[in-house]
């Protein structure tokens, strides 16, 4: 690697429903986190690596969004968020288009005043308001915080994203490569299964039963032939049994459409023919048990 190499950890913070995946997505040009627009979409970390070569490498960390947490798997989510601003080089504030700054905002300021790292405000979604309307927010955002600097962009449609990626890399200290240039996440296969089983069903379901289920990968295997396929066998747990009911829906419909957009996706992602069996079992109020929360990987020592 050349001396002019740069390296770095990035994160992502900001309320939930922002828009950090998807901006994450597009920056690695890649999709590995789930979308939804759905609050609390993502649970855990994600890592992802963005290397441009003979230039350097940008490892972002993807997070839950900061909200007041209402169960112990919430606890988790809003650790994982704000121990990530702690071990990194820079940490990009996404917020929407608007200049009126609520609680959830305020409470991530607070955050922010606790480290010395510098802070990109990235004000995401211009492509839903006026020009001259992002001037104000970007005014009414200084006034809270002393920011490095301030981009905004289009996740969704990559406006400035090229911008933006100048910018980390302004601020990245001189270093080594962490992975090979073809690594874009560390995120294991069968996780990265899992979660787009749970993307689906966020987008089929209604709005009372998505914060409540899990998805857990029971079986993965690789089968021989031609041509070859993944065999997968996969559970989505729910809290209640009117949710399995939903989940399931009028003659297995509902479960039927989740597992084909999920075995599309897959497909797509694996490179190789999918044969997806799911179950739906009820697990009544996993979300504030220490022991089910860990086994259905949300792992406090993986922060």
């Amino acid at each position: 690697m050349q001396d002019n190499f740069k390296s770095g950890f990035v994160t992502i913070v900001g309320r939930p429903n922002v828009g950090k995946s998807t901006l994450m997505n597009h920056l690695i040009g890649q999709k590995i986190a789930i979308t939804s627009n759905k609050p609390q979409t993502t649970r855990n970390r994600i890592q992802t690596v963005y290397t441009e070569p003979g230039l350097g490498q940008i490892v972002f960390l993807d997070t839950p969004g900061i909200h007041e947490a209402r169960t112990k798997l919430g606890e988790y989510m809003v650790d994982v968020a704000e121990h990530t601003m702690r071990d990194v080089d820079v940490i990009l504030w996404l917020v929407e288009p608007s200049d009126y700054i609520g609680e959830g905002d305020r409470h991530i300021v607070k955050q922010l005043e606790k480290t010395t790292t510098p802070v990109i405000l990235v004000i995401n979604k211009i492509d839903s308001v006026d020009k001259d309307a992002v001037y104000g927010v970007i005014d009414a955002y200084r006034k809270l915080y002393d920011f490095a600097e301030v981009v905004p962009v289009s996740a969704l449609r990559g406006n400035n994203c090229d911008v933006l990626l100048q910018q980390i890399f302004r601020y990245l200290p001189y270093g080594p490569a962490y992975y090979d240039e073809d690594v874009v996440t560390d995120q294991p296969q069968r996780q990265i299964v899992a979660e787009i089983i749970r993307e689906k069903a966020l987008h089929a379901l209604s709005d009372e039963v998505p914060h409540g289920i899990a998805v857990s990968i029971d079986q993965m295997k690789w089968v021989d032939g031609k041509p070859g396929m993944y065999h997968i066998d996969a559970t989505i747990i729910c809290e209640r049994n009117s949710h399995k009911g939903i989940i399931i829906g009028k003659g297995g419909a509902m479960l039927k459409k989740i597992g084909s957009n999920a075995r599309y996706e897959c497909e797509k992602m694996l490179d190789a023919k999918v044969n997806l069996k799911l179950w739906v079992k009820v697990k009544k109020d996993w979300r504030d048990s220490d022991y089910l929360i860990k086994n259905f990987g949300y792992r406090k020592e993986d922060m």
